[in-house]
C-alpha cells in the first residue's frame, strides 16, 4: 500500500502544479472508505493555496476548508489537463483551472474527506493520533527511546501503529529495523538508548532515501505526473524471503506479524 514516501513523492509532484488553482466542477464516483462530508457544490470556485502531508493523509488547504486525501491500499493520484474519461477505478475528480487532479483507486480503501479546517473534529479524528512526524525535527531520539521503554510489543507492531512516529509502514519497518541491525520480533522496553539512536536515525535514512528514489512501486502506485518508484530495487530485506543477505549472504527470513509480512536477516538483526 501507499507509504510516507509515496505520499510524499504525490504531494511533491502535484503542489508547484496544483497550487493557485481554482475548482471548476467536482465528480463523485463509487463510495470510499468514507463519504466526502460535503456536498460538491461547496467545492465550487474555492482556490487551492498549499499542498501539504501529514503522515499518509495528503492535505489541500482551500480558501474555504481543507480536503484530506487518503491512499489506502492501492491509491494513487494523477493531475493533468487532458484526462481521459474515468474509468471504473477512478472514484473523484477535482477539476480546476489548472488540471484535473483524480483519485485512482481500485480496493476503494482510499478517501476523500472535507473539513472546515485543521482544528476541526473531523480532521482531529483522522490526524489528532498520529505521532510525530519521522522527517522533521520532532522526531528526536531520546524522546523516542522514552516512549519505547514502556512497550512490552513487538518493536514492528509498535512502529506501524504509528503513535511514535508516524508513516513508517511495512516496507519501511523491516528496511529501518534492518538498518538498525534490530530484530523485528525484539521487545520495544528491551531496547537500549543507542539501539533506539540508530533505530531513529535509520528510519530518518530509510524514508528520506524512499522519497529521492520516488517511493516503491509493487503493484501499481504512481505519482501524480505518473512517475513509478524505484525504491524496491534496492531493498535490502524486503519481499527478499531466501534470497542471500545483500550483507552477510545468510537467507533472508519471513514472518507474519500482526498480519502483515515481516522480513530480516536472522544474522544481522540482533534480538
Amino acid at each position: 500500500m501507499p507509504e510516507l514516501p509515496e505520499v510524499e513523492v504525490t504531494r511533491l509532484s502535484l503542489a508547484g502544479r496544483v497550487v493557485g488553482a481554482l475548482i471548476e466542477a467536482v465528480a463523485v464516483g463509487k463510495p470510499l472508505r468514507w463519504p466526502l462530508g460535503c456536498a460538491p457544490q461547496l467545492l465550487l470556485g474555492q482556490q487551492i493555496l498549499a499542498v501539504r502531508r501529514r503522515g499518509k493523509y495528503l492535505l489541500l488547504d482551500l480558501s474555504g476548508g481543507l480536503l484530506l486525501m487518503h491512499l489506502g491500499m492501492s491509491g494513487s493520484v494523477s493531475f493533468a489537463l487532458d484526462l481521459p474519461e474515468p474509468g471504473k477505478h477512478d472514484h473523484f475528480d477535482l477539476v480546476t483551472s489548472l488540471g484535473t487532479l483524480r483519485l485512482h483507486d481500485p480496493r476503494r480503501f482510499g478517501a476523500v474527506v472535507y473539513a472546515s479546517g485543521q482544528a476541526d473534529a473531523v480532521a482531529q479524528k483522522l490526524l489528532g493520533q498520529l505521532g510525530v512526524e519521522p522527517l522533521s525535527d520532532a522526531f528526536d531520539a531520546r524522546v523516542f527511546h522514552q516512549f519505547l521503554q514502556g512497550r512490552k510489543v513487538a518493536i514492528k507492531p509498535l512502529l506501524l501503529a504509528g503513535r511514535a512516529v508516524v508513516g513508517v509502514g511495512n516496507i519501511y519497518a523491516s528496511e529501518a529495523l534492518f538498518l538498525a541491525g534490530i530484530r523485528p520480533t525484539t521487545r520495544a522496553s528491551l531496547i537500549s538508548k543507542p539501539r533506539a539512536a540508530r533505530l531513529q536515525g535509520a528510519i530518518r535514512d530509510v524514508l528520506a532515501n524512499a522519497v529521492a528514489l520516488g517511493g516503491s512501486t509493487l503493484r501499481n502506485f504512481s505519482s501524480a505526473d505518473g512517475q513509478a518508484g524505484h525504491f524496491q530495487r534496492e531493498a535490502m530485506v524486503y519481499d527478499r524471503a531466501g534470497l542471500p543477505c545483500r550483507v552477510c549472504a545468510a537467507p533472508i527470513k519471513s514472518i507474519r506479524q500482526g498480519q502483515r509480512s515481516t522480513f530480516y536477516c536472522a544474522s544481522c538483526q540482533k534480538p
